[in-house]
Order: C-alpha cells, then sequence, then structure tokens
C-alpha cells in the first residue's frame, strides 16, 4: 500500500497540492474501498468519492468520517438516506436543488453529455446557488488521449461557474489525468486510476504498481504434440509440452478475450495462456522448457516475478480493455492480501 500512497503524492503535487478528493467507488476499484481509504488518511483528504449511497453507507460503518461525496446525481427520495449516513450529495436539476436541504454539489456538463447541467444552460445553474450548495465541479472526457479538450472545457466551466453570482467554498475538475495537463488550482483534485497503479495517459508519467494477481499452480500435465486443452478443444500442443493449470478463471475476473493472447508469469518467465478461459481455471504452456514449477507455485497474472513484470495496463490491453474494467471486475472469490511496507 506504499506505492498506493506514493501515487497519490504525485498526484497531489501535479494538482498543485490540492486537498484529494479520491475515487474509492467500486469498493475502491476492486481493491477494497475500507483498506484504500485507511492507507490514504496520511495525506489527510478533504473526502471521499463514491458512486452510490450504499458505498458511503459502506465506509460510515466502517467508522470513516471524513466528508463522502456521491457522485450519482440524488433524487429527493434519497433525501433521509443521505441525512441518515451524513452523505454529500450531486445534483443536476434546479428543482431537487430548490428542495435539497443538506450540501450538495453541483455537477456543470461542459462536453461529458452523461451527467450535469448543461455549461450554457445560465437559468438552471442560476437556479442552483443556493445557500446548501458547498461545490460545483465538471469531469473531463478525454483529459488523457486528447489534452486539448481540456482547456476547452475549463473555460466552459468558469463561465457555468459565473452563472452561480458567487463562487462555490469547493471547486473542482481535475481526475487523474486533468491534474496532470490543467494549469490552473482548484480546491479538490478527484483521482481514481493512477491511486491504484493504471495509467492517466499514454504520454503522462506511469504510476507505481499497486496490485498483484496471482493464481495457485493446482495441476500439471504432460502432453503429446496434438492434445488439446480446454473447451472446443481450439488449442493443441504443437509438440510435446507441459502444461500448468492455475486456479483463476472468468469468474474472479479474468477476461475471456485473453485468451491466445495473454502470457503469466511462471517461475520467473513469461509462459502463454493457452485454450478458452474457463469459469475457474485457466491453462499455461510451459514451452517444455526446463522449469522448477510445483503443483501450489504462485503464478503471476499482473505484477512482478524477479526481474520480470506483466503490468495491469499491458494485461488490459491483451483483453482488449481498460485497467479500470480488469481492476472493478476482481471477483470476491480472490482473497485480498494488503502489503503495509
Amino acid at each position: 500500500m506504499a506505492n498506493l500512497r506514493a501515487n497519490a503524492h504525485t498526484v497531489q503535487a501535479a494538482a498543485g497540492g490540492a486537498r484529494l478528493l479520491p475515487m474509492v467507488k467500486a469498493d475502491g476499484y476492486g481493491l477494497g474501498a475500507v483498506p484504500v481509504v485507511r492507507t490514504l488518511e496520511e495525506l489527510e483528504p478533504w473526502g471521499l468519492g463514491v458512486a452510490t449511497v450504499s458505498e458511503g453507507a459502506e465506509l460510515r460503518e466502517a467508522g470513516i468520517r471524513r466528508p463522502i461525496l456521491v457522485f450519482t446525481p440524488a433524487r429527493l427520495a434519497e433525501r433521509t438516506a443521505f441525512a441518515r449516513h451524513d452523505l454529500r450529495a450531486v445534483l443536476d436539476d434546479p428543482t431537487v436543488a430548490a428542495a435539497w436541504d443538506g450540501p450538495f454539489h453541483l455537477e456543470i456538463d461542459t462536453g461529458m453529455g452523461r451527467c450535469g447541467i448543461r455549461w450554457d444552460d445560465a437559468e438552471a445553474i442560476a437556479a442552483c446557488a443556493t445557500p446548501h450548495l458547498e461545490g460545483a465541479f465538471t469531469h473531463f472526457y478525454a483529459a488523457d488521449t486528447r489534452p486539448e479538450t481540456v482547456r476547452e472545457q475549463w473555460t466552459r466551466f468558469e463561465e457555468a461557474v459565473a452563472h452561480l453570482g458567487r463562487r462555490p467554498a469547493l471547486v473542482h475538475a481535475a481526475n487523474s489525468a486533468g491534474a496532470f495537463r490543467l494549469d490552473e488550482r482548484l480546491d479538490l483534485a478527484r483521482p481514481g486510476i493512477f491511486l491504484y497503479g493504471g495509467r492517466a495517459g499514454p504520454d503522462l508519467p506511469a504510476p507505481l504498481p499497486v496490485a498483484a494477481v496471482r493464481a495457485t499452480v493446482v495441476s500439471l500435465r504432460r502432453l503429446p504434440a496434438g492434445a488439446t486443452v480446454s473447451y472446443g478443444g481450439e488449442w493443441s500442443a504443437p509438440r510435446p509440452t507441459t502444461v500448468a493449470t492455475l486456479g483463476i478463471g472468468y469468474a474472479d475476473g479474468v477476461p475471456r478475450s485473453v485468451q491466445r493472447r495473454a502470457q503469466v508469469l511462471v517461475g520467473g518467465c513469461r509462459r502463454p495462456v493457452v485454450g478458452r478461459v474457463t469459469m475457474d481455471f485457466i491453462v499455461v504452456d510451459l514451452e517444455n522448457e526446463e522449469t522448477q514449477v510445483r503443483v501450489g507455485d504462485a503464478a503471476t497474472l499482473i505484477g512482478t516475478d524477479g526481474t520480470v513484470e506483466i503490468t495491469l495496463d499491458e494485461f488490459a490491453g491483451w483483453a482488449g480493455t481498460i485497467s479500470y474494467e480488469i481492476l472493478s471486475r476482481l471477483g470476491a472469490r480472490l482473497p485480498r492480501e494488503y502489503i503495509t511496507a
């Protein structure tokens, strides 16, 4: 967890020292929201970002007392639940804002096109400037790959905030990539994927690795040339070889799309995944090389083994997806082990 803290320090420095509002939704991007929050406490973040009331309630039940901002726009019917768990709301409806009697942050849509009041709807924005308005924010939609969009969205956001008549106490816009792209010093920065070891952009600094995913070798089998492996018999041994079966599969978050692409570290070497990924197992070709692999050994899907590494983003690339999805889909069957040093 030391790398998690180091990544938080890096993104905070990039954001000009702004206080952090770490995104810990989806159970801390699959790593465990409560351990993540406790690890980040050293940085004294302003608060924590979640997606749902239930995620906020879980943190409260764990004794977390910092402000918690729920980023799914709230409905009036949820007001009691917000009050019960002492949660901050995100609002994007003037009617709801007029009736909301707790602190809220106004979401302004400057190009994401998902939630929020459009930046050019001056009347609706002004109607949300109630005494309970604590913050205003926008979300950069392409700060990772299209840096030029950051300036355009920021200009729109400034225009929108001016419609409020008064600047809220907390103004925030920078996600992980935005923290590196945006020159303006804001009240809060909202890092997400960079904290957890995923790249915020191809040209941006690489984070330190945070998560490793490992599985146990549950079987070793000697196969003759032509022997098939896994459902469909789509892979057959091109030569006599030894294969290792690992106790991990798509029920644990290994996408089926990595088959025929992914590699795994076994015995300090990269070995190809062969055959279809199944619910509980994947199979690795040890390629008939000398090896000391034994049943019960650990194999690494993401992380390091000796001097060899498979990064989170490399694994995501094999799956044809992004690092966010790989982390957030790690299954509940996988035990989490937290290393504090």
